[in-house]
């Protein structure tokens, strides 16, 4: 197999954990983009559970964000602890309703199937996942 032919291969193995993701992503009548808010919400610091953290750590438009905070509160699984700091930035917590539904949470088969890879193995991963991170920072900033 030549160099080139490997990396298509990674690239489409790579496409098709991204649309089972993105498939598994609509459990609990919640679309992946509301699972994750609640994940980061869940491990971020408390100083940055705020709408606009979450947006930045998304890459996404706050508008969209808001959007999805707004339907996670009225589905009671996030609440609004109050303003944090001079800003008008509402800090996030999960409520217990988010908490158990995190226990359902899509990912966590492949929390386990990660588990099981060596420390190496890993930071191998880790280093590919993150070029193709960047790699579509890129694309989104047009610079691709």
């Amino acid at each position: 197999m030549t160099e080139t032919e490997s990396t298509e291969a990674l690239t489409g193995l790579f496409e098709q954990v991204a649309r089972r993701l993105h498939s598994n992503g609509y459990a609990a009548q919640l679309f992946p983009a509301q699972w994750s808010a609640l994940r980061y919400i869940h491990q971020a610091e408390a100083d940055r559970r705020t709408a606009i953290d979450l947006a930045r750590h998304q890459g996404l438009a706050s508008g969209a964000v808001a959007r999805t905070v707004r339907t996670l509160v009225e589905k009671g699984l996030v609440t609004k602890m109050g303003t944090i700091g001079r800003g008008r930035a509402e800090r996030l917590e999960l409520t217990e309703k988010g908490h158990q539904l995190l226990k359902r949470d899509p990912l966590r088969s492949i929390c386990t199937a990660l588990e099981n890879l060596s420390i190496h193995e890993r930071s191998v991963l880790a280093k590919g996942l993150e070029a193709a991170i960047d790699a579509t920072r890129s694309m989104q900033h047009g610079r691709a």
